[in-house]
């Protein structure tokens, strides 16, 4: 951006370049903190995600916590709210975009051993209960991010941020 060029925010939508979106989608899972999901959206405007799908209680546009975290990004990021985790992966699945879990479980894949498919959804969980069983077994498949301490597992909206750009990156080394 050179000192002539407005900065975005200055731009009424419509006069606002489109972006070319990554072909990923994320299922929230009942995310109960309004700053996690507002955190959640800048992250996914920083990597051009094609679309968010907020289920059950997490918060959505508009709500003051979400807003304050999220900067104005859900202006940015095609999202929809979803009563029901289950009609979230019913619609990335009529797209036929596979869904991912990243959740703690004994058989979850390590996040640097998986191959990951393009388009693919990828779905997180309630900040202490994870991913319902229910939708977890809606999955093809589940992985972890590895964990060194004592704790098995980090905030969401930062797994949130690992797991988009190590897909990101992933596709790019395979492309070069």
């Amino acid at each position: 951006m050179t000192e002539l060029e407005p900065h975005y925010a200055a731009l009424p939508l419509e006069e606002r370049v489109p972006i070319a979106r990554q072909p990923v989608h994320a299922i929230l899972d009942n995310i109960r903190s309004a700053f996690n999901v507002g955190s959640i959206f800048r992250t996914s405007d920083a990597g051009a995600v094609a679309h968010l799908h907020l289920c059950g209680m997490c918060a959505h546009p508009p709500h003051v916590k979400l807003e304050k975290t999220a900067l104005g990004a859900f202006e940015y990021v095609p999202w929809t709210y979803h009563e029901r985790t289950k009609d979230a992966v019913a619609a990335v699945r009529v797209q036929g975009v596979p869904v991912i879990a990243i959740e703690v479980t004994e058989d979850a894949i390590p996040l640097p051993d998986f191959a990951w498919p393009q388009p693919v959804a990828i779905m997180f969980g309630n900040e202490v209960t994870g991913i319902h069983p229910r939708n977890l077994a809606r999955c093809d498949a589940i992985v972890r991010i590895p964990m060194h301490g004592y704790k098995n597992s980090i905030n969401v909206a930062t797994a949130y941020g690992i797991v988009l750009y190590h897909i990101l990156q992933d596709w790019q080394g395979r492309t070069e």
